[in-house]
């Protein structure tokens, strides 16, 4: 037989008072009052998971890996995979070297969206992944921070860098993970 009784000289010190909204329950007001009902979590069909994944690439491996993890996260989620370059701005100087820089960063620009265009015709008939390809202007912190608050990116994956300096002085990836405004994913 056990000692089911609940008096005061037998009460839990941790136990809340009668009257105490706690001890009513969920259902209660604490004075006796019915609580409403919480209301039931609506479910959207369609809204979970993330709708774009973007990812910098600018030639290197490191990216070109970023972006084949990026490709296989769009297309587990259903997402928009937008592979994004940012495109360096022109430092002030003589004009002929500004045009020159120009012309320079955009061939870079299209010789990646044509490296990205032929991986996605290679992998179609296995892998179906939507993509877009987008270009930014900037220095790659504040481009692909500007690229993701612009394309209102849910996450947003980059590769190591390959320098050996950015050991010691920081790299673009820990820059965008302290940003924390987008789940960072750094591919090796």
């Amino acid at each position: 037989m056990g000692n089911d009784m609940a008096g005061p000289e037998n009460a839990d010190p941790h136990d809340p008072e009668p009257g105490d909204a706690a001890h009513d329950g969920p259902e209660g007001t604490g004075d006796g009052a019915p609580r409403p009902a919480p209301a039931a979590p609506v479910f959207e069909r369609g809204t979970d998971g993330p709708k774009v994944i973007m990812a910098g690439v600018d030639g290197t491996e490191s990216s070109w890996r970023a972006a084949a993890y990026a490709a296989g996260l769009a297309r587990r989620q259903g997402s928009l995979l937008v592979m994004v370059y940012i495109q360096p701005l022109a430092l002030a100087g003589s004009p002929g070297l500004t045009l020159s820089m120009a012309e320079t960063t955009s061939e870079i620009a299209d010789e990646i969206a044509a490296q990205a265009r032929a991986a996605a015709e290679r992998l179609s008939s296995v892998h179906r992944v939507r993509w877009e390809f987008r270009t930014f202007p900037g220095d790659p912190f504040t481009g692909l921070v500007k690229a993701a608050d612009d394309l209102r990116a849910d996450a947003v994956v980059v590769g190591a860098s390959e320098q050996a300096g950015h050991r010691f002085i920081g790299s673009l990836a820990v820059r965008l993970v302290k940003t924390a405004r987008w789940p960072v994913t750094v591919v090796p």
